[in-house]
């Protein structure tokens, strides 16, 4: 009798019980931004990139998920333990708020531009060859391809949405259901139906009528953020694999814009201008590619300003990540 394998990272379905399984032994993590497990070393920043991370373990396939589920950190429990045990304080008297100039100073997050709503997932070409026991493509679906059921007759039902992991809760954008546990949030049925599922997607055709593995993904915007100090202005655009070799930074020579144009390793390609709070020195202004993102070292023009926004076209939020001595504020 078939039977689907239970340990994270598999899935397949098995009807040898001593067949070999390659999966994860440690549960999720997810702290910052970054996604991974504890059993292994990778980290990256998107759910789908999480989704493919190679299992570090092998062992035997098993209808029961074995994962241990992470211990709460000592610091935590002791916490918890002395607020237990603590009295319950006499209420305050009511005061004034103080005012904003007196306010004890917050450190303040970095702006991160949110991520887009990706677009419709793409369907197979119909006569696309698909190889046994391929699974479906599509989030939240999960299905492989039986080949006793007619594509025809293939019901996908999947998240066209993108996960939303917000103060411990889970979900995905497309429908309102929100769980606490990373394995319930794997359960949450999908919110579309769509006829036949997607296993190998469309390859991308060339000018000169080549096929390609894969299209290339064009990101309308990618996270970033920046801090400065009295003399520059340091912004991270957070994209990973970038190809070094085709990768282009302009600095405009008036000093007011940074062109990019950022292809990947992986067929993503991420391009815009960014109009600057203020003017750079563009001569002295650099950049650093690494494994994770770019680095924007802008050298400002007039030291004395204080960028509030790394853009000119956006709103500033009122507060600033500063280093150093603080400058006068820029009217834009």
């Amino acid at each position: 009798m078939a039977q689907k394998c239970a340990h994270k990272g598999c899935g397949k379905v098995f009807t040898d019980p001593d067949e070999e399984c390659v999966y994860h032994p440690g549960p999720p993590e997810f702290h910052e931004g970054q996604k991974g497990w504890k059993c292994c070393k990778p980290r990256v920043l998107t759910f789908d990139e999480f989704l493919n991370i190679p299992p570090c373990n092998k062992g035997k396939h098993s209808t029961v998920d074995d994962t241990p589920v992470s211990a709460p950190k000592p610091e935590a429990v002791e916490a918890s333990n002395i607020l237990a045990a603590a009295p319950i304080p006499s209420p305050l008297p009511v005061t004034r708020p103080l005012a904003p100039s007196l306010a004890t100073p917050q450190r303040p997050s970095p702006s991160v531009t949110p991520k887009p709503e990706p677009p419709e997932d793409e369907s197979d070409d119909p006569g696309a060859e698909i190889p046994p026991s391929t699974t479906c493509k599509r989030r939240g679906c999960g299905k492989s391809r039986d080949d006793k059921i007619p594509r025809d007759e293939e019901e996908c039902i999947y998240h066209p949405g993108v996960p939303l992991f917000h103060e411990g809760s889970k979900g995905w954008t497309c429908c309102k259901r929100r769980v606490l546990e990373f394995d319930e949030f794997m359960k949450i049925e999908g919110c579309k139906t769509k006829k036949r599922h997607c296993y190998v997607g469309k390859p991308r055709r060339k000018a000169d009528g080549v096929a390609t593995e894969q299209s290339e993904e064009r990101l309308e915007t990618v996270r970033n953020d920046f801090y400065q100090t009295a003399s520059g202005v340091i912004a991270s655009f957070y994209l990973k694999k970038i190809d070094k070799d085709k990768a282009k930074v302009e600095f405009g020579d008036d000093g007011l814009t940074v062109g990019l144009d950022l292809p990947t390793q992986d067929g993503k390609r991420f391009t815009t201008v960014i109009p600057l709070f203020a003017q750079i020195d563009p001569e002295k202004s650099q950049y650093k590619i690494m494994g994770t993102k770019l680095e924007l070292n802008l050298v400002k023009s007039d030291g004395s300003v204080s960028w509030s926004t790394l853009r000119s076209d956006e709103r500033g939020t009122g507060v600033r990540i500063q280093l150093g001595r603080a400058g006068r504020m820029a009217v834009s």
